[in-house]
């Protein structure tokens, strides 16, 4: 047993270096772990008689059922145990069909074939959730109606009331059954609650089966219930997951419905005489002993709270739209940044000018949505028990969404939590604005420099993507360039060595493509125009350096083969001069000692300057190298700015200003002034050395700073010229 148990916790935990202690099990408290003992337990209790084990699993579900029908203001309902969320529904639909279908039991579907059933969803349901009823029903998908949601007035996340009774006429008109309603108290996305009042009403009329779901059903537990959740308790069935809303672990999910006809429940799957299914209540039967009815309410209300006061706290901070359906009672919040566009109310809400034109509307559209993204990654890494999820809206497009109801009775979240949060969003805010703003500063610096490509990526968050171009890049084509990685991958080896604040990383992440240059967010002191200059002048000097080496690759290796190529023909030249004796070994050695042959030791030697073969003897002659010829100057880009010490690159210079202060221009001009001697050399020094008419023992007037600025101002034709000289001797 042991081993067994050793066994299972390495499969829990796997390797230990992964990932750290902390999040290799969710945090549970009491609660979760009587909800976890409910699960051995019931295994205990399967082993009783028969008799005991039913009386005891019909004390269970019994007891369990009227707890949640009295909680969450259901009255008379039935309660189905499923670990599925869709599994209840599912079942739901079912009873529908044997209820509408009297024939069904008998004719199976050549009764659904004469009368085709309908079921209709709202357009913000669930995700794959018609497709889910249908494989489980084996319907065909023209059996599934898609109801829009609201266009002109109300929450474009609601159910339109008006076009789903248009569609329902037309379904009776055409011989189809209408046959069950899904309405959303909450909607997955943003949590908006429709109209079920309005609903119920319509489902009564033609006959309709009401099936509602969400996260708003956990407010029926408090004591202020709006009026179209509370609507809820009046339909044919609900859908509640009391797990995440209370930090159940384990727990499963409750479908309470209302019906008469238990055998029509029995054949739809509703209940069952087996124990084994009863028990299922039994994790939350427990939990919902050990919280009670106030442990409960408490739960849920602090998690309305949270999001209630991440709300107002949201209202007071600029760039940020919240997107939500009632500011009194809504426990999910939804929100994004957002930047006016010129030309728009600043109380739409970044609606578009009418002069805009679509392209520009869809890059602003594209770039904020990238920053939101990155703005939800921020948060979620900086503020992990906010529970926050980034999603992607067709009309809003990607939010950042906070709901607590399923989050933070498993994470633990607090208030405090909460304004970690608003602080962490207000911080990240002049990063997100002064990058939207620079975008279309550094698109243009771009395509103003020679030799670089702007590349519209719009889902990169930072300030663009740029690739340089060299002289043998196909333009055309779009595939991998060997040369191009090469020089993009040294371009990113140098701005990072640079250490500026800036982010600089290379794609795209599929390496069919060509290489690019990814800049990341930026502050609003960045200088653009800098910035892509050095991106354009460190790119040249690596793709001339390359070329350097790949010519004086070709040098050398040309100059060898002509170097072994002089070197037999100068050996068949000795041997010739030597005769065919002394060649052989004895007669040779005799007739060297009677005469010697006096040779000299030639050689080869390969000026890399000239590129040209040069004989060795003059250097076995005088024991001496020859000097050559001076090498040409390593090929390099222009000067950058000078910067101050502790100015980091890509900053806006200060000296770029046109008003300077009293207290600190002098201070500035100074430091300039002196890192421009240094950088002048012993020339700058000799222009400044007295001349010879002027006496050495002659004191030389000191000018104050303040003399020295005014005199520039009087001369500024002097001035431009001391730095044009300057420049030359640099």
């Amino acid at each position: 047993m042991v081993s067994i148990l050793q066994l299972v916790q390495n499969l829990m935990h796997g390797d230990e270096s992964e990932e750290p202690l902390s999040t290799r099990v969710q945090s549970i408290g009491e609660q979760g772990h009587m909800a976890l003992l409910g699960h051995s337990l019931g295994a205990y209790i399967s082993t009783l008689d028969k008799e005991k084990l039913r009386k005891l699993t019909t004390r269970i579900l019994s007891d369990t059922t009227l707890w949640l029908c009295r909680i969450f203001r259901y009255e008379n309902g039935c309660a189905y145990f499923h670990e599925e969320e869709r599994e209840g529904l599912a079942k739901i639909c079912r009873l529908a069909i044997h209820s509408r279908y009297e024939d069904f039991v008998v004719d199976g579907f050549n009764v659904l074939y004469n009368k085709k059933p309908v079921i209709y969803l709202s357009a913000a349901a669930r995700p794959g959730l018609g497709q889910y009823l249908c494989n489980q029903l084996g319907l065909p998908f023209p059996c599934l109606c898609r109801v829009p949601c609201n266009t002109m007035f109300g929450s474009q996340h609601q159910m339109d009331v008006a076009f789903l009774e248009k569609l329902i006429k037309d379904d009776i008109e055409r011989g189809r059954l209408p046959l069950l309603l899904v309405a959303n108290a909450g909607t997955a996305a943003v949590g908006h609650t429709d109209k079920i009042g309005r609903l119920r009403e319509l489902c009564e009329q033609y006959g309709i089966w009401l099936h509602v779901e969400g996260v708003n059903l956990a407010t029926l537990a408090l004591g202020y219930v709006s009026s179209s959740v509370l609507a809820a308790t009046k339909c044919h069935s609900m859908t509640l997951t009391p797990g995440p809303w209370l930090g159940l672990p384990a727990v499963p999910a409750v479908t309470l419905y209302k019906h008469d006809d238990p055998a029509l429940t029995l054949v739809a799957g509703l209940t069952s005489n087996k124990p084994a299914d009863k028990l299922r209540a039994l994790p939350l039967w427990l939990s919902l002993q050990y919280l009670g009815l106030d442990g409960i309410v408490e739960r849920i209300k602090h998690a309305c709270q949270l999001s209630q006061r991440l709300q107002e706290s949201l209202k007071k901070v600029d760039h940020i739209k919240v997107l939500v359906e009632d500011e009194l009672s809504s426990p999910v919040v939804v929100f994004r940044f957002f930047q006016e566009l010129p030309g728009s109310d600043p109380g739409l809400k970044a609606v578009p000018a009418p002069n805009m034109a679509p392209s520009a509307v869809g890059r602003e559209r594209h770039s904020c949505d990238a920053l939101n993204r990155w703005l939800g990654e921020q948060l979620k890494q900086l503020v992990p028990a906010s529970g926050l999820t980034v999603m992607d809206l067709e009309a809003e497009g990607m939010c950042v969404r906070f709901s607590p109801l399923t989050t933070a009775a498993a994470l633990g979240t607090r208030g405090e939590d909460v304004d970690q949060l608003v602080t962490c969003i207000e911080s990240k805010l002049p990063v997100l604005t002064c990058t939207l703003q620079l975008r279309e500063e550094f698109k243009q610096e771009v395509e103003a420099t020679a030799g670089l490509l702007h590349v519209d990526d719009p889902n990169w968050p930072g300030i663009g993507v740029v690739r340089y171009e060299h002289a043998n890049d196909d333009k055309s084509s779009l595939k991998s360039d060997p040369e191009g990685d090469k020089i993009h991958a040294g371009l990113l080896k140098k701005l990072n060595e640079l250490e500026s604040d800036l982010t600089f990383k290379m794609g795209p992440e599929y390496r069919s493509m060509k290489s690019c240059i990814y800049i990341g967010m930026a502050s609003d002191d960045v200088d653009v125009s800098e910035l892509v200059e050095t991106i354009a002048v460190t790119a040249r000097e690596i793709e001339e350096n390359s070329r350097l080496l790949e010519n004086m690759t070709e040098v050398v290796r040309k100059g060898i083969q002509e170097a072994q190529v002089q070197l037999q023909k100068a050996n068949e030249e000795r041997l010739l001069e030597e005769g065919v004796l002394r060649q052989i070994p004895v007669v040779g050695s005799v007739l060297n000692w009677f005469s010697p042959v006096q040779t000299s030791q030639k050689g080869r030697t390969f000026n890399l300057t000239a590129g040209s073969l040069e004989s060795t003897e003059h250097t076995y002659v005088y024991k001496v190298q020859g000097t050559g010829v001076t090498p040409p100057p390593t090929p390099s880009g222009a000067r950058g700015k000078p910067r101050l010490p502790g100015h980091k690159p890509f900053r806006r210079s200060v000296r770029g200003s046109d008003t300077v202060s009293d207290t600190s221009s002098v201070s500035h001009i100074e430091d300039l002034e002196k890192m421009e001697h240094l950088a002048g050399g012993p020339e700058h020094s000799s222009l400044e050395s007295p001349s010879p008419e002027q006496s050495p023992e002659a004191p030389t007037p000191q000018a104050s700073p303040t003399e020295a600025l005014q005199n520039k101002a009087q001369h500024p034709e002097d001035h431009h010229l001391q730095v044009e000289e300057l420049e030359s001797l640099r």
